[in-house]
């Protein structure tokens, strides 16, 4: 198995089904578009949407219902039922606070979400994650959101490291994606299990022990 490497100087996570579990709310304000439509939503169908903007998840459906001119409209009432779903609340995912404050704790991190601005810092404070960053970036903040290089190119940029010595966290191929154009290791987390995913690291959950040992021992090089 491949590793991260010990001399990193950057993190940059992703947040949505990576630090906190906002799919769950993606998932039920998507089911519901689809019932709507008459159609199944599984697995396939996640796959369609997930790691996507807003925008490009509503033209995703578009397409696959046959409406491909109902883009902004179904974005749209994608992001009415994400807020009303979010407005509930969404909780960190398992090891993402100790795994963020192990990792702030010795380099610079960031957080580059292709969620917008309002759902980020909704995800975030809910999450109670929200005074971990001082830097965050969200999809409508760069010319073109992931699967382009743009968000993590802006992070390493605040950050003041070049990609190359920095790490991604990703739980999505549209991340991965990304955080390989930007030039940055990744370590990945599947929100879809079974998904084969192009990584440097790939685990069950941000929890398992031999991430926080590398999180904990950043820093620490000559």
């Amino acid at each position: 198995m491949r590793s991260l490497p010990a001399d990193t100087q950057a993190v940059v996570f992703d947040c949505d089904g990576l630090l906190v579990n906002t799919e769950d709310c993606w998932t039920v304000a998507e089911t519901a578009i689809f019932a709507a439509h008459g159609r199944p939503f599984g697995p396939a169908q996640k796959a369609l949407v997930i790691g996507r903007t807003l925008e490009a998840a509503g033209q995703a459906m578009a397409d696959h219902f046959g409406r491909s001119g109902a883009g902004a409209e179904i974005s749209a009432e994608l992001l009415d039922r994400v807020r009303e779903e979010l407005a509930r609340g969404a909780t960190a995912l398992p090891g993402a606070a100790e795994l963020v404050h192990a990792c702030r704790a010795s380099v610079p991190i960031a957080v580059a979400s292709n969620s917008s601005r309002e759902l980020l810092d909704t995800a975030l404070e809910s999450a109670g994650l929200g005074d971990c960053f001082a830097f965050s970036f969200a999809a409508d903040e760069v010319r073109s959101p992931k699967p382009a290089p743009d968000l993590y190119l802006t992070a390493c940029e605040a950050l003041g490291v070049h990609p190359k010595n920095s790490v991604a966290f990703e739980d999505s191929a549209t991340g991965i994606a990304s955080a390989r154009a930007a030039g940055l290791h990744v370590a990945v987390v599947p929100s879809l299990p079974g998904t084969d995913l192009d990584h440097d690291w790939l685990g069950g959950s941000l929890a398992e022990p031999e991430l926080l040992d590398w999180a904990r021992g950043l820093g620490r090089g000559d």
